[in-house]
């Protein structure tokens, strides 16, 4: 999204009669206003420009931000787990600016129609060119899940992520979902795309055989002479929350003791600044930041948070910042480090949201957006109903976008109930955009993504619900192995979070009946991690999808969401707003 000179002042002229300016810069253009948010002075000797997590998006989105996202434990009322005006006070930040609507999904339709998309590589690409001409030397880390989450991604096996972020100018990457992709096309990117440009890189991915590293643990990289050392830590449930066989000889975890291996051996030979590259999920990287020592700053990934301020954790060695830079290129983090006598002194972290409407398209890099998509456009653009309501993903435990793909699943498939997996990708339409291929694809489109229609016992739905709802709502944050808590169609429950693993779930019931636990169900699903399910010849989750799609005459109603009543005592929550 392009605004005039003109346009844009009529967003802001209706942004500041609703109380939603951009502080003193609301008068201004389009040019002005990317100034005041833009332009942050530099700091220090050595910079680092963060992102992760963009899921394939090349072109600018709407992306709402949860409403839910429980702290449990140590971690209640502590960042990540802030919602809305909470997230706001922590950040410093007043309520009805671009920037809250940003962070938050606080009055989200009125605010994505003001401040238009955000995203998109030839935007982005504006700003990191404007971030480095003002940081000489600094580097771009992509702290992965960027070769998926679209369909060109999907159709091109992800070339077009691979090819847009060689023109970004990303220097560093570790991984996740690039892994479904299957080893062999991993190894070719890394060995060949990558070869002299980016550096990918994972401590703690080996082989299953011989335990050999499988890529670079870490590089070492001189910024304005200032050696610095970039130690990759890949997602370590790979084989758990993704298929097993499509990494079948390499093994992950998280694997502390090695990492502080990485550390020690960095800094024995020179490195005085140390920056773990992670892809754990925000809870995991501060646990970690407790337990290893020499680490400068942890930029982290997969838990899509877009945190405004680094959380510093204290440690044997001194402290580590952690930070994590949100979700599908709608920010980059800036750490801006200070390093005297070879130890980092002092620093400054800020989170930049990417308004499209308020940096230009680079020229280059939307020409080849332009060319990767010019093959797809027809299939993309392809229209299959027009929604009524919001649609999006995110928050703990449904989204209005998992609930069409749920209603779908049990309408096409005749089954009692449905499940549908907790990813955090998936972008954002407001009522009244059309539902095209694209966005159904934005949702859906992995490499496993095959719809199942399976007969389940009663005590195994309470099974699979109890072990998902532990993956999230584990105390210890090296237990949660997953994405946020299965989405459910038709089947409502009880769930206690702080409940003992195997007592969260309670009072499963289906059309207001108690389920039994020895009767047998229709339950549906998509994206089995099981390799028998890519051999059994089911259709793809999005064809079942736009089969009922275009079955709705043209229109598609507001979702009802499906969300568990919350009991136990975890309510209310600062990551709680209902």
């Amino acid at each position: 999204m392009n605004l005039t000179k003109r346009e844009f002042l009529q967003v802001l002229g209706a942004a500041s009669a609703a109380g939603m300016g951009l502080a003193r810069h609301a008068e201004a253009s389009a040019q002005s206003a990317a100034e005041g948010l833009y332009d942050i002075p530099r700091f220090g000797n050595v910079s680092f420009l963060h992102m992760t997590d963009c899921h394939a998006q090349l072109r600018p989105i709407h992306f709402r931000e949860p409403s839910v996202n429980l702290g449990v434990g140590d971690m209640r009322g502590r960042l990540p787990h802030l919602v809305g005006e909470r997230l706001l006070k922590a950040a410093g930040l007043p309520p009805g600016t671009a920037q809250a609507h940003a962070l938050t999904y606080l009055d989200f339709e009125q605010a994505a129609r003001r401040y238009g998309k955000v995203g998109g590589f030839a935007h982005l690409a504006t700003l990191i060119k404007r971030l480095k001409a003002n940081r000489p030397g600094a580097l771009l880390l992509d702290g992965g899940d960027t070769w998926q989450g679209s369909a060109t991604a999907l159709w091109t096996k992800g070339q077009d992520m691979v090819d847009a972020c060689k023109l970004l100018g990303v220097d560093v990457m570790t991984g996740h979902w690039e892994f479904t992709l299957g080893m062999e096309r991993v190894r070719h990117i890394v060995e060949k795309d990558f070869k002299g440009t980016i550096d990918f890189v994972a401590q703690n991915v080996k082989t299953t055989d011989f335990g050999d590293p499988v890529f670079s643990p870490y590089v070492i990289k001189s910024l304005n002479g200032v050696p610095c050392a970039i130690i990759g830590q890949a997602f370590p449930y790979t084989p758990i929350a993704n298929p097993r066989y499509m990494v079948a000889d390499w093994e992950f975890g998280i694997q502390d003791e090695h990492l502080q291996k990485m550390v020690d051996e960095a800094r024995g030979k020179g490195a005085q600044v140390v920056v773990v590259l992670s892809h754990n999920g925000m809870d995991t990287d501060l646990k970690m930041a407790t337990r290893v020592r020499g680490v400068d700053a942890i930029l982290g990934g997969h838990t899509h948070d877009g945190m405004p301020v680094a959380s510093i954790v204290r440690n044997a060695g001194g402290q580590t910042l952690v930070t994590n830079a949100g979700s599908n290129g709608k920010f980059v983090g800036v750490l801006d480090l200070d390093v005297k006598n070879g130890k980092v002194s002092d620093y400054r972290y800020k989170l930049l949201p990417v308004f499209a409407h308020m940096l230009p398209a680079d020229p280059e890099m939307d020409a080849l957006i332009t060319q990767v998509r010019a093959p797809h456009e027809a299939r993309l653009g392809e229209v299959l109903a027009v929604t009524e309501g919001l649609l999006y993903r995110r928050g703990n435990f449904n989204g209005t976008g998992d609930q069409l793909l749920l209603d779908a699943l049990m309408d096409v498939q005749g089954a009692d109930l449905a499940f549908s997996p907790g990813f955090r990708w998936g972008t954002t339409l407001l009522p009244g955009q059309p539902i095209t291929r694209e966005w159904l694809m934005d949702m859906t489109a992995t490499t496993y993504s095959y719809a199942t229609l399976t007969e389940m016992k009663g005590e195994m739905i309470k099974t699979v619900l109890e072990d998902v709802a532990d993956n999230l709502f584990n105390p210890d944050p090296y237990y949660q192995q997953g994405g946020d808590m299965v989405r459910v169609g038709g089947l409502s429950y009880t769930c206690d979070p702080l409940a003992a693993m195997g007592q969260r779930i309670t009072d499963m019931r289906l059309k207001g009946q108690p389920i039994d636990a020895g009767k047998t169900y229709k339950v549906a699903g998509w994206a089995p991690v099981a390799e028998d399910a890519a051999k059994a010849g089911n259709r793809m989750v999005w064809e079942v999808a736009e089969e009922w799609l275009k079955a709705r005459g043209g229109k598609v109603a507001p979702r009802q969401l499906n969300n568990p009543r919350l009991v136990g005592g975890v309510l209310p929550n600062p990551g709680y707003a209902g």
